[in-house]
């Protein structure tokens, strides 16, 4: 049976405010952990990795020499947060033995979805040619993301790295948590006023209409508690991309989590995201 989509369904299956009613409670714990993280931590802050205006990072190493790279993209619609609010991630994985890279990047409406794309493709670059001189091991980066941050990661993997200088993908594993990686319901969301798809652009941004370039493994997370629409778009990545299906044997629901405690648990060292994306290394 064909499924209905009209714009209520997609405000019902997107609006994650308005699914998570309590929804502020959380975001207020996003900068107050991140920044007690950048105090304990003490990153590299606001290292240029491109030419606009938000092409930064922070750069979280660890006391010796860091066994791998985690390169994390926030979400936010395309259109909201920052790299400050998303400090919170690195804390245990720094205690790990890893670098953690958190990425900035230009906002819609200000910039295309397209734009921030190629952002975080000069994120990586900048990783594998500068990251060593800065503390990073640029050797072993798994590249992961929350929301639209995990539709950024699977865009990754999607990317030509030849065709920016690079002789060979600059990651050996992957994260998308919470992730749209079919972004035709977009074109029905009232925030595409601010995205500005059309049926072409939105095709060509969506990583499940490509083959994945890489079989390195790629964790494909979400809440069991999101709404139906984020759980079907990562079965739909599971589903397109079976190469790419570890390092576990489904798709990873995590119990007890919706849209916005899902992400929190990179803060937690005992939680199940933690370990697996530590696995990935």
């Amino acid at each position: 049976m064909t499924r209905e989509v009209t714009p209520e369904f997609v405000e019902r299956g997107y609006n994650n405010r308005a699914a998570v009613p309590d929804h502020p409670r959380f975001l207020v714990q996003y900068p107050a952990l991140s920044n007690a993280t950048r105090e304990k931590y003490r990153p590299q802050r606001d290292l240029r990795y491109g030419p606009n205006p938000c092409e930064t990072l922070d750069l979280f190493v660890p006391g010796g020499a860091p066994r791998g790279t985690f390169v994390f993209i926030h979400g936010g619609y395309w259109r909201a947060f920052t790299k400050d609010d998303f400090s919170f991630v690195a804390g245990p994985l720094v205690d790990a033995g890893l670098a953690v890279a958190v990425l900035d990047y230009d906002l819609c409406p200000t910039v295309s979805i397209a734009t921030i794309v190629d952002e975080c493709r000069r994120a990586l670059s900048w990783i594998a040619r500068e990251g060593s001189r800065h503390g990073a091991n640029p050797d072993n980066v798994v590249v992961g993301g929350h929301s639209a941050g995990g539709h950024l990661a699977a865009m990754m993997f999607v990317t030509d790295w030849a065709a920016h200088g690079l002789e060979r993908t600059p990651f050996v594993g992957g994260l998308t948590l919470s992730g749209v990686h079919d972004l035709a319901p977009m074109l029905k969301f009232s925030f595409n006023a601010d995205f500005k798809l059309d049926s072409a652009e939105a095709e060509r941004m969506s990583p499940v209409n490509f083959a994945s370039r890489s079989g390195v493994p790629l964790l494909m997370a979400c809440g069991a508690d999101e709404t139906s629409e984020f759980l079907r778009q990562t079965q739909l990545v599971w589903d397109a991309w079976p190469a790419n299906r570890r390092p576990v044997s489904a798709p990873m629901f995590i119990p007890a989590r919706h849209h916005f405690n899902v992400v929190l648990d990179h803060a937690d060292p005992e939680s199940a995201l933690t370990r697996a994306a530590l696995a990935l290394f």
